[in-house]
């Protein structure tokens, strides 16, 4: 669709796949037993002490995922032209990252809803994408001198 991306929109799409993944990491570190009951299966002699490292491990990648979430967010407000348009992309990419995480690691599925959901919100982006110039705030500043 778009023959070269901007570095906003790279680094609005690095920043809502850094959000889905700290979201995975939340959720592996305070979700209910799902560390316990995979560090069960690979560890022969049924050993529950394996899932307290993992948990600690997880809680330092969401405070990482999320600090490297917000750089990446700032980066892509500041060079791109539309804050609308740096939020909007970083929220697609977070919910599909969300998806394509949830669906691999934890075999989750969506319904039909979210997915049209989803769609709308990527029709959103299209139009808020084609409506604004491609022109960074730096151009913008030499263009009114």
């Amino acid at each position: 669709l778009i023959s070269k991306m901007d570095s906003s929109s790279v680094y609005a799409l690095s920043a809502g796949f850094l959000a889905a993944a700290g979201s995975l990491s939340a959720k592996l570190t305070l979700g209910a037993d799902y560390l316990r009951e995979e560090s069960i299966q690979f560890v022969s002699d049924n050993s529950t002490t394996l899932h307290v490292p993992l948990r600690l491990l997880c809680g330092v990648l969401l405070l990482s995922c999320n600090t490297l979430m917000w750089t990446m967010f700032s980066k892509a407000l500041r060079h791109g032209s539309s804050s609308a348009g740096v939020t909007v992309t970083t929220t697609a990419s977070n919910f599909i990252s969300s998806a394509v995480i949830g669906r691999l690691i934890f075999g989750e599925t969506h319904s039909t809803l979210w997915w049209t959901g989803i769609s709308l919100t990527l029709c959103g982006l299209l139009v808020l994408h084609s409506g604004t110039p491609h022109t960074s705030p730096q151009e913008a500043e030499k263009k009114d001198k």
